[in-house]
């Protein structure tokens, strides 16, 4: 049992932000520690806050080593990509010289980096940059050159139809 001696101040500090924390995480902690400022056991407030008895030893540890303000802070683990550190030379890369296709994008990112991605991890990435797919059409050869410009000009798939995976490709 961690035996904690609670200011008047510091309760009502622990009351009022386990109703008015933005974070829902912050908000249990305090909960947990508020039901400690009113005496409740460990195994009570394990039961009423929903925490295992680990979870509320933490929470404890927590406020005894930094107070109300070590409560309020939040460490996720937040994974990184090999490319994230190359991004700025894929990004300029690719905004000079898009990629037809996702194969042809993680080609190239292989070649300037040597950082090897399937296409679909590399799409993901591009999109992460901010990238996105644009609509592509193919002119017909032998078309009238009055409905070409008017094609040109609405530069998309016929009226009616949305856009087939095959017809979206290049990146930019």
């Amino acid at each position: 049992m961690i035996n904690i001696q609670f200011s008047e101040e510091e309760k009502r500090e622990l009351h009022y932000q386990r109703y008015h924390h933005p974070h829902p995480r912050v908000q249990k902690k305090m909960e947990v520690l508020w039901l400690k400022s009113q005496g409740f056991s460990h195994q009570d407030i394990s039961l009423a806050a929903g925490v295992n008895n680990k979870t509320l030893a933490t929470y404890l540890h927590q406020y005894v080593q930094g107070g109300i303000e070590r409560l309020k802070e939040l460490h996720f683990h937040q994974p990184c990509s090999a490319m994230t550190p190359h991004r700025t030379t894929i990004e300029a890369y690719f905004r000079e010289h898009p990629p037809a296709t996702a194969k042809e994008a993680a080609a190239k990112i292989t070649e300037l980096t040597g950082i090897t991605r399937s296409a679909n991890r590399t799409r993901i990435f591009l999109k992460k940059c901010g990238m996105r797919w644009r609509v592509t059409g193919v002119l017909p050869a032998k078309a009238d050159p009055v409905k070409q410009e008017e094609f040109k000009k609405n530069a998309g798939a016929p009226a009616g139809r949305s856009p087939s995976r095959e017809t979206c490709g290049i990146f930019c």
